[in-house]
């Protein structure tokens, strides 16, 4: 008998498990996966991240100059409240209006700061992190 005759008939078959390959092309796909993440992760934080917080942020200034209307006031500045035709309830009505304009004014634009503070913490907060990270590592 041919030694490569004998080596095969005799040889120990060593078996791999039924689904070898594919686990190794999965835990391929997940380092793979994970690392582009994290470096797409930077990328995506400040284009569509950035464009997304900035379209939510414009909506809620929409939905604050819906609720408090100022210039909804300030367009109904000389309407006389209440049908009083009066000179004293036109006078009235007047000043009423107007206080409530500068207050609703102002609101909104305290709401702006704070709209403002936000998308600030929104750009702010990853470098934050990162430095935080490499001190640690380095320290």
């Amino acid at each position: 008998m041919c030694r490569s005759l004998w080596f095969r008939k005799h040889q120990q078959k060593r078996h791999l498990p039924r689904n070898f390959i594919m686990y190794i092309l999965l835990f391929q796909r997940v380092v793979i996966e994970f690392f582009l993440g994290v470096i797409y992760f930077p990328l995506w934080w400040y284009t569509a991240g950035v464009k997304k917080v900035l379209i939510g942020l414009f909506h809620w200034l929409q939905t604050a100059n819906y609720k408090f209307a100022p210039g909804l006031w300030l367009k109904n500045l000389f309407v006389p409240m209440f049908g009083q035709t009066t000179w004293e309830g036109r006078i009235t009505s007047v000043f009423i209006r107007f206080a409530n304009v500068i207050v609703r004014t102002l609101l909104l634009v305290v709401w702006l700061v704070i709209l403002i503070l936000l998308f600030l913490c929104w750009m702010i907060v990853p470098l934050l992190i990162t430095s935080m990270i490499i001190s640690t590592i380095l320290l």
